[in-house]
């Protein structure tokens, strides 16, 4: 069933939020950064990096910039040398990897209905022309 269209006077800067924060959150990198310092807390860039372990350099800065951009982290420089960055989710963040927890849920009750889908697709073609 999917979801009902927004009604006629959706703000459309409402729309164009929604839109392009679940593109964000839904891009391979954001919801692993968003779960580990759920998990984790604070964390050095380094200490976030290794905690994911296939990620760029590049990529996880690049993540982590749109997230700050969003509200979802804090970055803290602190002055020393050499130079220490950590981050952390605000409260912003924190309250949307909770939002998310349905979509974890469905996906642990429906595990074996998706994988059954995806066999049945990927499955040899019906002979016949």
């Amino acid at each position: 069933m999917a979801a009902p269209p927004p009604p006629a006077d959706a703000d459309p800067r409402v729309e164009a939020l929604v839109h392009d924060l679940i593109g964000r959150v839904a891009d391979k990198w954001t919801m692993l950064v968003l779960e580990i310092l759920e998990e984790r807390g604070e964390l050095r860039f380094t200490e976030l990096s290794r905690s994911i372990g296939t990620i760029s350099q590049k990529m996880l800065t690049q993540t982590l910039r749109h997230m700050e951009r969003d509200g979802l982290v804090i970055r803290t420089v602190h002055p020393v040398v050499p130079p220490k960055v950590e981050y952390r989710l605000t409260e912003l963040g924190q309250s949307l990897g909770a939002a998310f927890c349905g979509v974890w849920i469905w996906a642990e009750q429906n595990l074996a209905a998706v994988e059954t889908a995806r066999e049945t697709f990927d499955g040899p073609l019906p002979s016949g022309g």
